[in-house]
């Protein structure tokens, strides 16, 4: 069984498994941390299917990743109908589901079936996906989290707070919706987890976080609201003090890939307050496991999505 002395320090992309003849599907794959995990796994022979809203985007990321051992499919995770649609055509089994795509600190807004935008696409979403592909996944489901779940909450954790949240009823922060999104990644995994045990199902669950990394998603919110010199703040930012994609990639890379992992392990940077470095095993605030919580978050997941896990 995996510890902390498991993951060897350093650990990075070049100790990646030989995955020839492994399927993967990555959800928001057209930059960022996505592409660069995309990228690492086609590199060690995996098969990897990306995720995009776009179409363009899709295309051409399809293209700059070798075409051979990648294919594309749309995916909107703000869609019910999308979701639906694409999990329909995923009809062979495939290896590990990573839970990347997400969207960080948004005006307030809501998906089209009614639900607010950060905890409708970080969680409401890949919830809905991952249920739909319960069958199809044979051995790991990771999801991508923050540290910025420690910055989130659901008040007093009833399922009608939960749903309220959900529902954009309510004061609306975008920082600590963006903070509940991201906490709701780790009690879904944790909760995945125990009922993977308990029904016997075939994959095991587990989160990464990239620390601070430059990506795109910093850039969404200011673009949203047309802060122009934010956004350029921002940039310069993370030009300075964030770590690479490709680095912030591979805390998801190891919990997609590194063998026995324990189900539900965390993994995050080793370095500073862990914003930057390579792999190790973490742990989340602890809200993340309170299990109360997770049943009800569960709970009001099923029933506003209308996908169950049965």
């Amino acid at each position: 069984m995996a510890d902390v002395t498991t993951i060897p320090r350093g650990w990075n992309a070049t100790n990646i498994p030989d995955l020839t003849g492994k399927k993967f599907i990555v959800t928001g794959a057209t930059s960022g941390l996505g592409k660069e995990t995309a990228r690492e796994l086609i590199r060690k022979g995996a098969h990897v299917t990306i995720t995009a809203r776009d179409e363009r985007k899709g295309e051409a990321t399809y293209v700059e990743l070798g075409k051979e051992r990648v294919s594309f499919s749309i995916l909107d995770l703000t869609s019910l109908k999308s979701i639906h649609s694409f999990a329909a055509t995923i009809t062979h089994n495939f290896d590990v589901l990573i839970l990347n795509a997400g969207i960080m600190a948004t005006p307030l807004k809501t998906t089209e079936d009614g639900f607010e935008l950060q905890l409708g696409t970080n969680h409401l979403g890949h919830f809905a996906l991952a249920a739909l592909l319960r069958n199809r996944v044979q051995e790991r489901i990771v999801s991508v989290a923050s540290q910025a779940h420690r910055l989130g909450n659901f008040g007093d954790g009833s399922k009608e707070t939960i749903r309220d949240r959900a529902l954009a009823k309510g004061e609306y922060k975008p920082w600590g919706a963006y903070g509940a999104s991201k906490l709701a990644n780790l009690l879904f995994t944790n909760e995945l987890q125990r009922r993977a045990i308990k029904n016997d199902w075939k994959f095991s669950a587990y989160a990464a976080h990239p620390g601070w990394s430059a990506t795109n998603l910093q850039n969404v919110s200011p673009q949203m609201r047309g802060a122009s010199l934010e956004s350029r703040v921002t940039g310069g930012m993370n030009s300075l003090f964030a770590q690479s994609s490709s680095r912030g990639a591979l805390p998801t890379l190891c919990a997609a890939t590194y063998p026995d992992l324990v189900g539900a392990s965390y993994i995050g940077p080793d370095g500073l307050m862990e914003m930057r470095g390579f792999p190790k095993l973490t742990r989340g605030t602890s809200l993340a496991y309170d299990q109360s919580l997770a049943a009800n978050l569960w709970s009001v997941s099923e029933e506003l999505t209308g996908i169950t896990w049965a």
